[in-house]
């Protein structure tokens, strides 16, 4: 397990995976260890993942000024991963919250990107973000599932604002396309993993400058994939389109069937979207 020093002094931690190019992997949450991730449906057959922890997470150090945990202040960790990796440019792939991170970094370090894959990825750094109408529009798809009766509510109280713990974990089907076993166990292991003090701090104030960050991007020439779930509520892939219109070279792709975690919901599908993608990159180069 590699360990690499962040401008600041915290000691940080990725984990390697599988053969082949270097993909460096950001955990979204906001603030979860990398370990959900997987092996990222197969594509460690593929790919070598670089599983970065977050600061206050995983196997990664805790830093002495909690106020680094927002989101723009972490991009410095990118850059130094890539420095101790001794890579020019990086193929990055992030999920979910962590979306807004990979924004971020390729605003400040467009050169430095050679590939932007977003899975399911929140775009509040370039002024994009879901609501509860659009978490309502996804949970009308699962209506005819038979733990939706019971799981509504509970879901329904955390974009409200009520949610208990016990809400959280009976909301949970929502955010997989498959109600599995798989699905049970990867959610059940969410709350050991994340750093909630970190989240909160996560998207602090000042965090976020949108109108800079879309100026900023506007300088990459990456090509950048936007891979969305049908039935996903954060974002929908209508709302990743809209992120996908600010970025130059964008695409999206959406996957059917699949929830917040594309990868355990059809691993097949999900490998192929994500290595023609890179591929392509490849082939360019």
């Amino acid at each position: 397990m590699p360990t690499f020093t962040a401008p600041d002094g915290t000691k940080l931690a990725c984990h390697l995976m599988g053969d082949g190019a270097p993909l460096i992997c950001l955990p979204g949450g906001p603030m979860r260890a990398s370990a959900y991730l997987g092996d990222l449906g197969g594509l460690s057959a593929r790919r070598r993942l670089v599983l970065l922890d977050p600061r206050g997470t995983g196997a990664s150090g805790t830093p002495a000024d909690p106020a680094t945990y927002r989101c723009d202040r972490q991009v410095a960790d990118v850059e130094a991963l890539r420095a101790h990796l001794g890579l020019e440019a990086l193929d990055l792939l992030a999920h979910s919250a962590a979306g807004d991170l990979a924004l971020l970094y390729a605003a400040r370090h467009p050169h430095r990107v050679r590939s932007l894959t977003l899975v399911t990825a929140r775009g509040r750094a370039l002024g994009v973000d879901f609501t509860p109408e659009h978490r309502r529009e996804a949970a009308a798809l699962r209506a005819d599932e038979p733990w939706y009766g019971a799981a509504y509510g509970s879901y329904e109280a955390i974009w409200s604002g009520t949610a208990t713990d016990a809400d959280f974990d009976a909301a949970a089907p929502f955010f997989y396309g498959r109600w599995d076993e798989a699905a049970r166990a990867h959610d059940a292991a969410a709350v050991e993993q994340t750093n909630e003090p970190a989240a909160e701090a996560y998207a602090a104030p000042g965090a976020f400058d949108p109108r800079a960050t879309r100026t900023a991007i506007g300088a990459l020439t990456a090509p950048v994939l936007l891979l969305a779930g049908e039935l996903d509520g954060g974002p929908r892939p209508r709302v990743a389109r809209d992120i996908a219109r600010l970025i130059p070279r964008a695409t999206v792709a959406v996957q059917p069937g699949a929830g917040h975690y594309p990868w355990l919901d059809d691993p097949a599908a999900f490998t192929r979207t994500v290595t023609a993608f890179l591929d392509g990159v490849d082939g360019a180069r």
